[in-house]
């Protein structure tokens, strides 16, 4: 009795467009990777056309992300590639990354920090460097930042790396076709290290950012919406008062398109005061709960 082979789920199989719009890489470009590093392992229709699945998708998913962080194009498809799911350790989470990235901090060791990032990106989902590494980090710096343990020269050396790490992570994250959110900090905030990190959440769910940042005036929010006509907006502070001086602004915003607000400053009753929505306190959670 012969025995078949069995099939390929089809249902799991999408064609190169698809591919490009969920990664937000151009379709010449994952072709180029296909070709030059075998990065994409496409199975065939009977119609003869290629389609990827779920292992290419997160395949280029690591490959942008590493690329972004500085990683040559080659050394990036060889680690995408090494740490794939099934052939390597990609949906570990970190151990002590984030307690090693403090130390380094402290002692203003740049390259030290750089190369724990560096680490943490190649072995790990974006996700889970974000939720894992960066996050905790910014909170335990700002914590003890308050509470006088760490310098104002601490403070600015750490959040300057950081950001500038995140903002290389977020290269292009305006690019592709899924939902837009402006992210920005309402007039008088001057933190925008966790938008920038709730950002990189959003661009790993298919979404696409622009970015306004930290202390942005409320008619250049209001301009951007009207130029940009995104899918949300979302706002953060550390503290209601921001929220709170620009209120009557951000209700008339609301009317016309989803506000979302976070970070310290927001909570359930202020968003509803407001017309808006509060996010969760947890940024993956936030990120995954974003209305399409």
């Amino acid at each position: 009795m012969s025995v078949s082979a069995p099939k390929p789920d089809r249902e799991a199989l999408v064609r190169i467009g698809e591919l490009s719009r969920r990664t937000g890489v151009g379709v010449d470009t994952l072709r180029a990777w296909e070709r030059r590093y075998g990065l994409l392992r496409p199975q065939r229709s009977p119609g003869g056309f290629r389609l990827y699945d779920a292992g290419d998708e997160e395949r280029v998913a690591a490959m942008k992300a590493l690329i972004d962080s500085g990683v040559s194009a080659a050394e990036a498809a060889r680690l995408a590639v090494a740490d794939a799911p099934g052939e390597g350790r990609r949906h570990e989470a970190p151990t002590d990354h984030d307690q090693r990235l403090i130390l380094a901090l402290k002692r203003f060791d740049e390259a030290d920090a750089n190369a724990i990032l560096d680490d943490a990106i190649a072995r790990f989902t974006v996700e889970a460097v974000i939720s894992r590494v960066l996050l905790p980090v910014l909170h335990a710096i700002g914590t003890r930042w308050q509470s006088g343990e760490v310098s104002v020269a601490e403070e600015h050396f750490a959040t300057a790396l950081l950001r500038g790490r995140m903002l290389a992570l977020g290269r292009n994250w305006g690019a592709g076709r899924g939902p837009l959110a402006i992210l920005a900090c309402p007039p008088g905030e001057l933190h925008d290290l966790g938008l920038i990190a709730f950002g990189l959440l959003l661009r790993e769910r298919g979404w696409r950012v622009a970015l306004l940042g930290a202390d942005t005036p409320i008619d250049t929010i209001a301009s951007a919406v009207a130029k940009l006509r995104p899918d949300a907006v979302v706002l953060a502070a550390v503290a209601p008062e921001p929220f709170e001086a620009v209120g009557a602004e951000i209700r008339r915003l609301a009317g016309g398109t989803p506000v979302l607000i976070g970070g310290e400053g927001a909570g359930v009753k202020l968003a509803t005061r407001l017309g808006a929505t509060a996010l969760e306190p947890d940024a993956a959670t936030a990120a995954a709960g974003m209305p399409k």
